[in-house]
Parts: C-alpha cells; sequence; structure tokens
C-alpha cells in the first residue's frame, strides 16, 4: 500500500514537473517597414525561416511566426508580427543576439562569404524598425491539433485588465471565455486559442497586460465564427461574459495571415 502511494506521489510530482516545463513564452515584434523596402523585405524574411529552423535545431526555441498584418488598431502603423516561440523564460530573455543569428546564416547558406552574411544583417536593421515588442507567458489555452501552417488567419487581441480587477479578469478568460472558444473549436467555427499575459512587470501606464491569440484555418471559418452567436447561453452565462468583458479593455485587435512558419 505505501508503495503503491509514493509512486501516485511520484506520478503527480512528474506530471507537475511536466507542465511546468510545456508553459510557453512567446516574443512579439511588430515591425513596420518603409513602402518601398517592403519587397526587399519579403525576400529578408523568407532567409529568416531558414535561420530560425538552424536555431531551433540548436533547441534554442521551439519556434517561429512570421505573420502578414491585414489591418490594425494603430491605422496600419506596422505591416508583419514576428512570433517567436520558447520553452524558459531566460531563453526568451535571453533572445537570439546578432551574432547567434549570423552564426545559423552561415549554416543555412554555407556559400555566402562572412562580409556577405555582414552586409544582409545591415541591410535587413536599416529597413525594418520595430516599435513594439511583448514579453508573454501563455496562462491557458484550448484542447486542439491545430496546425500552424501558411495561410491560417489569427486575430491577435491586445486587452488592458481594469484597475483592480486583474484577477478577475484573468479568471473570467479562464473559467468563462475558455470554454466559449473550447466549443466554437468543436463546432469547426475555430482553430485555435491561447490566453498570454505579460512576463515582464509593468506600471499602470503599460498599453496592454494580456494578449488572446485567436486562430482560424482560412476566412470561411473566421466569418462564420464573428456571426456566430450561441443561443443556449443562460442568462447566468451572460452575465458572466458582460463580466468578463467590463473587467478588461481592449486596446488594439490585428487580423494577421501567416506566412512563414519553423515548427
Amino acid at each position: 500500500m505505501k508503495k503503491l502511494l509514493m509512486l501516485l506521489v511520484c506520478g503527480l510530482l512528474w506530471a507537475g514537473v511536466l507542465k511546468a516545463q510545456q508553459t510557453q513564452y512567446m516574443v512579439f515584434e511588430f515591425i513596420k517597414v518603409e513602402k518601398d523596402q517592403l519587397f526587399d523585405y519579403i525576400e529578408f524574411k523568407d532567409l529568416m525561416e531558414k535561420v530560425y529552423r538552424q536555431a531551433l535545431n540548436d533547441k534554442r526555441i521551439k519556434g517561429w511566426d512570421f505573420w502578414s498584418l491585414q489591418n490594425g488598431g494603430d491605422g496600419g502603423n506596422f505591416q508583419y508580427i514576428m512570433v517567436t516561440y520558447y520553452d524558459d523564460p531566460v531563453k526568451m530573455m535571453n533572445g537570439l543576439d546578432e551574432e547567434s543569428l549570423k552564426e545559423y546564416t552561415k549554416i543555412a547558406y554555407p556559400h555566402l562569404s562572412e562580409s556577405q552574411v555582414q552586409t544582409l544583417f545591415e541591410q535587413s536593421l536599416s529597413m525594418r524598425d520595430m516599435p513594439m515588442r511583448l514579453y508573454m507567458r501563455e496562462i491557458v489555452s484550448t484542447d486542439d491539433n491545430f496546425q500552424f501552417r501558411p495561410g491560417v488567419l489569427a486575430s491577435f487581441d491586445l486587452m488592458k485588465a481594469v484597475e483592480g480587477k486583474f484577477n478577475d479578469y484573468e479568471k473570467a478568460e479562464i473559467e468563462v471565455f475558455r470554454p466559449i472558444h473550447q466549443k466554437r473549436i468543436e463546432q469547426g467555427m475555430m482553430g485555435h486559442w491561447s490566453f498570454l499575459r505579460t512576463a515582464l512587470p509593468q506600471g499602470s501606464e503599460a498599453k496592454s497586460t494580456h494578449l488572446t491569440m485567436n486562430m482560424y484555418k482560412d476566412y470561411m471559418q473566421f466569418f462564420n465564427a464573428q456571426a456566430y452567436e450561441d443561443l443556449s447561453q443562460t442568462a447566468e452565462q451572460r452575465n458572466a461574459v458582460n463580466e468578463g468583458i467590463n473587467s478588461r479593455d481592449q486596446k488594439w485587435i490585428y487580423l494577421a495571415t501567416l506566412e512563414n512558419v519553423v515548427r
């Protein structure tokens, strides 16, 4: 009996370790490119896919996405979003420095000389501006088998918890909104949903505190989801939804298409 109890305890501890190891950290880089350099940057992001694949092979990252924005709440100030995935907060904060990126470029493109690699990075740095970078930690997500492939759509919703309602807002996302999105996925109205919190301490003047990622396989699924109304909701459930909405301010919504992906 004691042996069985010990095995059970060890199993629970191991499950806790696995869950901690599976926590996902993400860096969102919102990129602005001058209009006369858009074509050159399209070539650059294809190169970066191969570079980040080398970083994945080296276990420096868990994945990398390159999204093209269709719209934004700030009047189209950004054209792209890069998302880099990590399994460790220290790895996330250290990121991939310029020297590491150069080394991975040499591996991905062995025919390039040292000077060519240097020129490539100087050109890339001069053509892009990253006025916003978000360090995020995933809190909860839906159960699904959504495949990140070029062409899928995403809505990145930047949220700010109302002052004094931080915990109320997170509880609403986890207990109220997650089941709603899970139901939509099971009905084929959506592909994936996740809820993220900023991984760095921020003051009251922070523009956002949280972010939700809403994934769709195509525009048909996206528009069907926008038109969907759950008529089976009870009055109690509707009140819970309204309370959740009132606990946060939806700052910006970015609709984007996935162009490059590394997994």
